[in-house]
């Protein structure tokens, strides 16, 4: 490969690791060509990029980036899950699809400039969606004027029944 291009390269990877949410180290030395393949189709639908990219120039596009933090973790043929949007997202189809394919192993992740085990991505994919945890939240959010407005409601109704409870009882007295 020319350095030219291998410069291209760095550059651009070096930029999407700026712009991303959420990096996910692989390694996929026992993944043939088709399940690589099958799994860049999966997390390209999940919006996310998915890069087989030589260690040397994983080490320089990392460079004054939050990638950096997992430098060390670079051995054996590599490849990057990029998340631009959700990171549950990239999380969730590699454990699934690790879990279809045990020849994907799942090194460590950078999230937010903090450095992810494979416990933590275990975890973070088992999240649900961020649409999911808004649509939750937004109901928890409705609940509560709800239940509030049933609470008043209920302190007038109360209130005549205790005070009819009161007269029928002083007229039977």
């Amino acid at each position: 490969m020319k350095i030219d291009t291998k410069k291209e390269i760095v550059k651009d990877l070096n930029e999407r690791f700026v712009k991303s949410e959420v990096v996910i180290l692989t390694d996929c030395k026992g993944l043939n060509v088709a399940k690589i393949n099958l799994l860049r189709t999966k997390l390209r639908n999940a919006e996310v990029e998915y890069k087989v990219v030589k260690k040397t120039l994983l080490i320089r596009a990392c460079q004054n980036t939050d990638v950096s933090i997992i430098e060390d973790s670079f051995k054996g043929p590599c490849a990057v899950a990029i998340g631009y949007g959700d990171p549950v997202v990239p999380a969730k189809v590699l454990m699934d699809f690790s879990k279809e394919y045990e020849d994907l192993d799942i090194k460590v992740g950078v999230m937010n400039g903090k450095r992810l085990d494979t416990d933590s991505i275990r975890a973070l994919s088992s999240l649900p969606s961020r649409e999911i945890l808004l649509s939750q939240l937004a109901s928890a959010l409705n609940a509560v004027p709800t239940s509030l407005a049933r609470v008043l409601t209920n302190v007038p109704e109360r209130l005549v029944n205790v005070l009819t409870a009161l007269k029928e009882q002083k007229e039977a007295a």
